[in-house]
């Protein structure tokens, strides 16, 4: 009896201590794997093509990444308060067009013709914003509704055919001393601009409410339906300057320019850990959520694959993407 009473009781382990380093790598994973994904989808491309580490391509992808990357800031501020923007596309269309017809149809100083074209792109956010806020109308709805009349208001401007874009805004498609891309430089400007809404502002932390429990930010004080008005012609603002790249990019502003990039918007924000069901997304992960996008279709065509497997292969990554999200929000709980 003595020697039992000597002996030290085994204290058990605390709960979930042996699985300890497994919980760490299973969070570090789902909280980083963005940035993991895009730095192994670098290696890859890197060990499977000579090609793809030349400055030069890593310099070609930023620029594919930048039109998607500006539009997706924009649907990051939809996303985040749980709505979503099946416009932008259509809206960067627009608003190129309007900036060309402006400036080489009426003979506007350029200056004018930017303007009018990124106060093109608010107005149709604000009637987005509206007919969700006001309306009642689903997101999905509003905004697919505005995708069809911004694609027919820029064939209507336009007649259906390109009109040439002005040179002195076409120099956003150059480069700074031959070898720096001002896509890119637009890229970085807008995602802080992004970055700095979402962290530092009063409409960002009212993103991150609306998107958490709306009913709750209501309550709490926020003018919920002003914000969403504030929110859509943010989205129609960044898709404006997306549009007005592009189309520098291309000399010319196309009707039927960034046609399907709104879906590769919102797969970016979804890649870069944004969550559906709102109250989560960051100006950092849209980015590396784009960059993704960019380096899987560079890759794949120094790699030579046909353009329908690159939809298959873009297609698993969004997936993947969702269902790391659905996996992120079981884990919180």
């Amino acid at each position: 009896m003595t020697e039992l009473l000597k002996t030290p009781a085994h204290t058990p382990s605390p709960p979930g201590r042996e699985h300890g380093f497994g919980r760490w790598f299973t969070g570090a994973v789902l909280k980083n794997g963005p940035l993991g994904g895009l730095l192994a989808l670098v290696v890859v491309m890197a060990v499977l093509s000579r090609d793809f580490l030349n400055g030069q391509n890593l310099l070609n992808v930023g620029v594919q990444a930048s039109v998607t990357a500006i539009l997706a800031f924009g649907v990051t501020f939809v996303i985040v308060s749980a709505g979503i923007d099946l416009s932008v596309g259509s809206v960067a269309a627009l608003a190129a067009t309007v900036v060309a017809w402006a400036a080489t149809n009426e003979g506007l100083p350029v200056w004018i013709a930017v303007l009018l074209g990124l106060a093109v792109g608010v107005a149709a956010g604000l009637v987005s914003g509206a007919l969700v806020a006001y309306g009642r109308l689903p997101a999905f709805i509003a905004t697919l509704a505005m995708l069809s009349i911004g694609r027919g208001l820029a064939l209507v401007i336009s007649g259906g055919s390109p009109i040439a874009f002005p040179t002195s805004v076409s120099r956003l498609g150059d480069t700074l001393g031959g070898w720096l891309p001002v896509p890119v430089l637009v890229m970085i400007a807008m995602g802080l601009i992004a970055a700095l809404i979402l962290a530092r502002t009063y409409a960002g932390r009212a993103m991150f409410a609306i998107g958490g429990n709306e009913e709750a930010a209501r309550l709490s004080g926020i003018n919920v339906r002003r914000r969403k008005l504030v929110i859509y012609a943010l989205s129609g603002l960044f898709a404006a300057v997306a549009g007005i790249v592009l189309a520098a990019r291309l000399t010319s502003a196309q009707p039927q320019a960034a046609g399907g990039y709104e879906l590769d918007a919102i797969a970016a924000v979804v890649i870069g850990g944004a969550s559906l069901s709102g109250g989560s997304g960051k100006a950092s992960g849209t980015l590396i959520g784009a960059l993704i996008l960019a380096v899987l279709r560079n890759g794949l065509n120094l790699l030579s694959v046909s353009a329908f497997w690159q939809q298959v292969a873009t297609g698993l990554v969004i997936a993947l993407a969702v269902l790391l999200d659905t996996l992120r929000r079981r884990s919180v709980r």
